[in-house]
């Protein structure tokens, strides 16, 4: 069925049937290969850091080795740069900036990977239509040149039928090979905008900051953990008072004895 199938697209497309099978090919290895990758990155894999959201506020030692081994068998790429992260955590805040800087310049380009291949495959198979169209109305011209006789339209079928052909099937992989490399490239440049945004976060959540896991993404824990940290704002200030009176009074009463 499959040699059948090929005659019949090299009789259709003729010398161009090669390059557009080739093209054809290369574009849907590419188009899966990403789809695979799209549903290996599902932020359903990241349950852990739902999980990270609903507990303490600030990092200590033991919850860091403890997300380190969690993450450890982790496969998604939020999973390895947490992990990554997480590892030099001993270090100050710039030095695991640029570490998870270069490491996500790496998986930017492992995102986007083949897409650039997508989108000259996307230019070139509606050149090579263009380039059969012009065979196509050759040979026409040919077979009208070698015939004595009056035009008949099986001499146009021919010529014809090779021009509209590869025009058809430089379209039709041209189309999806264009849209699937601009579609891949917004979702990389998503991914890596929601990897860099969760990193971010962590990197302050290892700083101290109470409200870095819940920063943009949250609004009610945000809110519940400003109004948190108001009321102990609060009630230091009013401790910081009552000592200060405190030590007004004791002050007074020493005077008053001094004055005794």
């Amino acid at each position: 069925m499959s040699v059948n199938l090929f005659t019949s697209l090299s009789e259709q497309l003729g010398p161009l049937t090669w390059p557009m099978f080739i093209c054809a090919f290369i574009a849907l290895m590419i188009i899966l290969e990403r789809l695979a990758l799209v549903i290996f990155e599902l932020p359903k894999r990241d349950t852990w850091l739902r999980g990270l959201r609903k507990q303490s506020r600030t990092s200590d030692p033991e919850q860091v080795k403890a997300l380190i081994a969690q993450l450890s068998t982790g496969r998604s790429m939020l999973s390895k740069g947490t992990h990554l992260l997480l590892t030099h955590a001993e270090q100050n805040r710039t030095m695991r900036e640029e570490i998870i800087n270069l490491w996500l310049t790496k998986q930017k380009q492992v995102l986007r990977s083949g897409l650039k291949v997508l989108q000259v495959i996307g230019i070139i198979t509606p050149l090579l239509g263009l380039l059969g169209t012009v065979l196509g109305l050759i040979e026409m011209f040919n077979q009208l040149g070698a015939s004595d006789g009056p035009v008949t339209p099986s001499q146009l079928a021919s010529g014809l039928g090779l021009a509209m052909n590869t025009t058809a099937a430089g379209l039709i992989i041209a189309v999806p090979a264009i849209t699937m490399a601009h579609l891949f490239g917004i979702w990389a440049d998503q991914r890596c905008s929601k990897i860099a945004y969760v990193l971010n976060q962590i990197n302050l959540w290892l700083e101290g900051l109470e409200q870095a896991m819940t920063l943009g993404c949250d609004p009610q824990a945000s809110a519940f953990c400003t109004q948190a940290n108001n009321a102990r704002a609060s009630n230091t200030q009013s401790k910081k008072s009552q000592a200060t009176n405190s030590l007004t009074n004791e002050t007074q009463t020493d005077e008053a004895q001094v004055g005794i």
